[in-house]
């Protein structure tokens, strides 16, 4: 049997399998039931690992063990495979995110808060300062900043960005105008972004403007800046320079009024 290295990669990737796991099935896969050491030898993996192997793969949900002797393995239908991998996924998953969940009660999370009010007392507010790569990063952070705005948020945006923003950072804008915090979004407004709008209402005051920028002042004291046209980067390496400076930020909430009145 030949299985192209190729092809044996995405199968790695897709299901979380190391190299002689996913030889070992692929070979079973082409005999439908098999032996151990015949699974061995089609795959050309040691036959001392081969049932372990085995083992692992019956435990993933990839094969049954037929009872007699000698032992044989079954393949389950891939459709199958996939479904459950799906399943034990999702169920790892939603674990990891309650184990994480329930840290927020923990001492532990204590100790990290601890931790990093100390370091940060040590640190000049010039230095915090930091760029960020990738648009899935930004927006992770633009949430940081929004989630612990106090008093006011200023976004100016493009119409896809606002698309973007209403689609990812919903939930934490309806989160933080419950507290009372004012939200702005300054972006070029046009048919397509109209059911975008509609949907901020009672959340955010939405605005049309023609000046072409990219950036988010929380309380003018934060400041988050994407340096690139969104047209022209791919997401990936989409970057935004983060700062925490009420000078930088003040100067460009005043951009962002004069902005908003039309100025």
């Amino acid at each position: 049997m030949i299985v192209k290295e190729e092809f044996l990669s995405k199968l790695r990737r897709y299901f979380s399998l190391n190299l002689y796991e996913v030889k070992i099935w692929t070979a079973l896969l082409s005999r439908g039931v098999s032996t151990a050491g015949e699974l061995s030898d089609i795959a050309n993996v040691p036959r001392s690992r081969s049932y372990d192997i085995l083992e692992s793969l019956e435990k993933k949900g990839f094969v049954v063990m037929k009872l007699g002797k000698p032992i044989q393995y079954l393949a389950v239908p891939p459709q199958e495979v996939v479904e459950r991998v799906k399943k034990n996924v999702k169920i790892k998953a939603e674990s990891n995110v309650k184990r994480l969940e329930d840290l927020k009660n923990t001492d532990v999370i204590n100790e990290l808060n601890n931790l990093h009010n100390q370091g940060i007392e040590l640190v000049e507010p010039s230095e915090l300062t930091g760029s960020i790569k990738g648009r899935h990063n930004v927006y992770n952070h633009l949430e940081f900043m929004i989630r612990n705005a106090e008093k006011n948020v200023s976004i100016m945006t493009t119409s896809k960005g606002l698309m973007r923003k209403v689609e990812g950072l919903k939930p934490v804008f309806e989160e933080i105008a419950k507290k009372g915090v004012k939200i702005k979004i300054a972006a070029p407004l046009n048919a397509e972004t109209t059911q975008f709008e509609q949907s901020l209402k009672g959340i955010a005051e939405v605005k049309h403007t023609e000046v072409k920028s990219r950036f988010c002042v929380v309380d003018g004291k934060q400041l988050a800046f994407m340096i690139m046209d969104d047209a022209d980067v791919h997401p990936t390496y989409d970057l935004a320079v983060w700062l925490h400076t009420p000078f930088l930020a003040s100067s460009m909430q005043t951009m962002f009024d004069n902005a908003w009145k039309g100025k």
